[in-house]
């Protein structure tokens, strides 16, 4: 009897049990109709919705829930209508097809999979036929066909090598101080990458907010690829333009791209966690000028605070204003942190502003979070309520914008909290808005640093603000620059970080950087040396260590070392016109500054060795090298079919071949492509000095012509956009033996009223100084 029944029980759990399981893991399904919508076409599936949108001729979209789709939103994306053009659909047998002028979609109808060719039909990416999009339970992923020699890079903010293939990451932004080299997820989220097999390239950029997943073939399956996320619906953007250049360019379209930034904010910044008092920060100034050692801002973190609450000062430092007004008349700009959370305190303003209006995330019961950071008990700002960031925003005036302040350093917003994750439930918003922890956390670091972006820049009144942040969402670069967060005093780290800000750039964030020196621990003064000489080389450029660690200001590794730092700096300003004009490149097409190699040579295999993973183009034309501290010989490897000098000494390479060369500490090997025109300055202690007047335009001998886009404006305000600029092309005309300087465009009147040839490889002397007019002038080689 007693068998009996447990056989029954048997037969009537465990079929409900297979049922359950078979419900949890599901698959898209057949299509059952379909309708045309405005730039595309929605399908009606056996058990979801698709829709499939053209933004450009480009870049296509695929939406798929299980559900009614909800009204449309994105963290990310400030316009999502699409605007494409689309032919008429065509059914063949169970194939959908419709295209664009670039790209052909092709759709399976039974079960429903998605492929995109490129006009010439060659197979960009396809769903894997047997899973495409797929959920299990809440989860949902996309299972992509992967072929045997295809290559993925990019995600951000990701460890390990260039090449993700054969590697699993997730994106939950984390708190990490002190990371290992291999550690997942860090700070940030951002779910694009670009794939590579054959002779093409596709992006796709993973728009969920949710825990997401990308799986490039890690185990044993080396046929397909996966992404997902814990919730939320399927929803890609597919980039099939035909390079890596033109990927980056839709994918910026789409999420946006970097402001100029303030001038002042490219030159060398010092800081450090521990600096406590007005007279500490003006006498590190002081040194720095009385050393004669270029620098333009002073950071100051958390110890400036009164108990560590955000927008306030502590009695250590008596008069702001004043301070700021000696700082200024040094040139030097001061940077605050801010973190966000507000201490619970009766009495201290933000706390009771953001308590009567209802400004702090709650938990579903109604009452506020309250999670333990450097202040104790704090409650955090919703920064998704529109009327929370603008409270945010507005926040800066007293303590920081009324002083003179133009920086603001954004800590602690993935967010964190000391010894527990923030629950999953916590709720922001409100109403049909209303969205939880499990949607917010990955989102935000980006809304924190928009609110700050916003705010501060009504406040300044038509300056720019500089903004930084550590954690991160796609379209951040709209508002903040990012740097890689709390790492670590030693070589390895020192060539990650640089694989991280390649990544990045790439990934759309081109104003990026580290903590030169390392966070945690004490750099030797070989490896400081050797991070100062490559910091030179990252867009933001900052020394940074934490409280218990030694001092680190430049001039404190002995005079030797201290006259080659003074070097480095020096060599970052005098090529301040050349990163400024770069920052315009990726202001206008979202171009990074900071380039990994496969950016410009996708197809060869070389640049993904691990041997030259680090290397990377400073702009247009120099390519870095990095080397550890220790490592005196360096085998780089120089792409392409054309020449490289090396930027120290002038001496010829030709490319396409790996050399080894020295890379002692006080030259890093740095090498110049032939043909490159680059601007320079002379040396200035800071980016307000007017310097000399002269714009030194050096020229590497080449063949053919090469062009370089100059731009310049008042580095300081939005008058840009209003027509006041200068730009102008630099043509070197090898056959010619001539370098033109074409007419200007735009009403800003440079800084420059005079240029001077500095000839590379011609065997001439430097040239005199000439008149630098509006007008185009043309210039012979001797």
């Amino acid at each position: 009897m007693k068998n009996t029944v447990l056989l029954v029980l048997a037969l009537v759990y465990f079929p409900v049990l297979y049922s359950q399981q078979n419900r949890l893991s599901e698959q898209a399904g057949k299509i059952a109709g379909n309708k045309k919508i405005p730039s595309g076409y929605e399908f009606q599936l056996s058990n979801a919705i698709a829709r499939i949108t053209a933004y450009n001729a480009t870049t296509i979209r695929v939406r798929v829930a299980r559900q009614k789709m909800t009204d449309d939103f994105s963290f990310a994306i400030d316009d999502l209508q699409p605007k494409g053009k689309l032919s008429d659909l065509k059914i063949s047998g169970t194939i959908y097809s419709f295209s664009t002028d670039s790209l052909t979609v092709n759709i399976n109808s039974d079960p429903f999979r998605v492929s995109v060719l490129n006009s010439r039909g060659e197979d960009l990416c396809s769903d894997e036929p047997g899973l495409g999009i797929s959920w299990f339970g809440n989860q949902v992923s996309c299972y992509k066909k992967m072929y045997a020699d295809e290559k993925f890079i990019g995600l951000g903010e990701k460890t390990g090598d260039i090449n993700r293939r054969g590697n699993f990451y997730q994106n939950w932004n984390s708190d990490i101080p002190g990371y290992n080299l291999n550690q997942d997820p860090l700070y940030s989220t951002i779910p694009f990458f670009i794939g590579i097999h054959g002779k093409v390239v596709y992006g796709i950029f993973f728009d969920n907010t949710h825990k997401s997943y990308f799986n490039f073939g890690g185990g044993a399956d080396e046929e397909l690829f996966h992404f997902g996320a814990d919730d939320g619906e399927m929803n890609y953007y597919f980039f099939g333009g035909s390079s890596v250049q033109q990927i980056i360019k839709d994918y910026t379209l789409l999420t946006g791209r970097t402001p100029m930034p303030p001038l002042w904010s490219l030159g060398f910044q010092q800081s450090r966690y521990g600096y406590n008092s007005q007279k500490q920060l003006l006498d590190v100034a002081t040194s720095f000028r009385e050393k004669q050692l270029p620098a333009d801002a002073i950071v100051s973190d958390i110890n400036y605070m009164d108990n560590y609450k955000v927008f306030t000062w502590s009695n250590k430092y008596p008069d702001v204003k004043g301070m700021m007004d000696q700082m200024k008349q040094m040139g030097f700009d001061v940077v605050t942190i801010i973190d966000p959370g507000i201490k619970v305190e009766k009495g201290y303003k933000q706390y009771d502003e953001g308590v009567a209006n209802n400004y702090f995330a709650k938990y579903p019961d109604g009452h506020y979070y309250i999670g333990h950071v450097w202040p104790g008990r704090c409650h955090f700002p919703d920064f998704t309520k529109p009327a929370a960031a603008a409270w945010w925003g507005r926040s800066f005036k007293e303590a920081y914008v009324a002083n003179g302040i133009r920086g603001f350093w954004n800590d602690m917003n993935e967010p964190a909290a000391w010894g527990r994750e923030f629950p999953n439930l916590i709720e922001f918003g409100e109403g049909k808005d209303k969205k939880t922890l499990f949607t917010v956390k990955n989102a935000y670091g980006l809304l924190m640093a928009k609110a700050t972006f916003l705010g501060t820049k009504d406040l300044l009144n038509g300056q720019r603000p500089f903004v930084l942040t550590r954690a991160a969402y796609s379209g951040v670069q709209k508002y903040s620059a990012q740097w890689t967060g709390d790492n670590v005093a030693s070589d390895d780290h020192m060539l990650l970080g640089f694989r991280l800000l390649n990544s990045m750039g790439l990934s759309g964030i081109p104003f990026v950087g580290m903590d030169v020196g390392g966070f945690v621990g004490n750099p030797s003064a070989e490896l400081f040396v050797r991070w100062m000489s490559l910091g030179a080389y990252s867009p933001f450029f900052r020394n940074h260590t934490a409280i218990d660690n030694n001092y680190r200001e430049p001039w404190l590794f002995n005079d030797w070392n201290t006259d080659k730092i003074r070097k480095i700096l020096e060599q970052r300003y005098t090529l301040m016109p050349y990163l400024y004009s770069m920052f315009y490149r990726a202001h206008t097409t979202g171009m990074p500054i900071n380039r990994m190699l496969p950016i410009d040579y996708t197809f060869d295999e070389n640049v993904y060795s691990d041997k030259f993973k680090n290397q990377f183009l400073f702009g247009d034309n120099m390519l870095v090298c990095p080397v550890a501290s220790t490592q005196n010989i360096l085998e780089v490897y120089l792409p392409g079919n054309t020449s490289w000098y090396r930027f120290s000494d002038n001496k010829i390479y030709e490319g396409g071949q790996p050399v080894y060369v020295p890379s002692p500490l006080d030259d890093l090997p740095v090498f110049v492509k032939a043909g490159a025109v680059i601007p320079m300055q002379s040396v200035v202690q800071n980016t307000k000095e007017k310097g000399d007047g002269i714009l030194y335009l050096h020229v590497w001998k080449g063949k053919g012509k090469t062009s370089f886009t100059y731009y310049e404006d008042d580095g300081n305000t939005y008058n840009y956009e209003k027509g006041d600029y200068c730009k102008r092309e630099i043509v070197y005309d090898a056959a010619a033996s001539t370098v033109t300087i074409e007419k200007k465009e735009g009403n800003y009147i440079s800084k420059f009223n005079k240029v001077k040839m500095v000839l590379h490889g011609f065997g001439k002397p430097p040239g005199k100084v000439a008149d630098l007019p509006d007008d185009t002038i043309t210039i012979t080689i001797p």
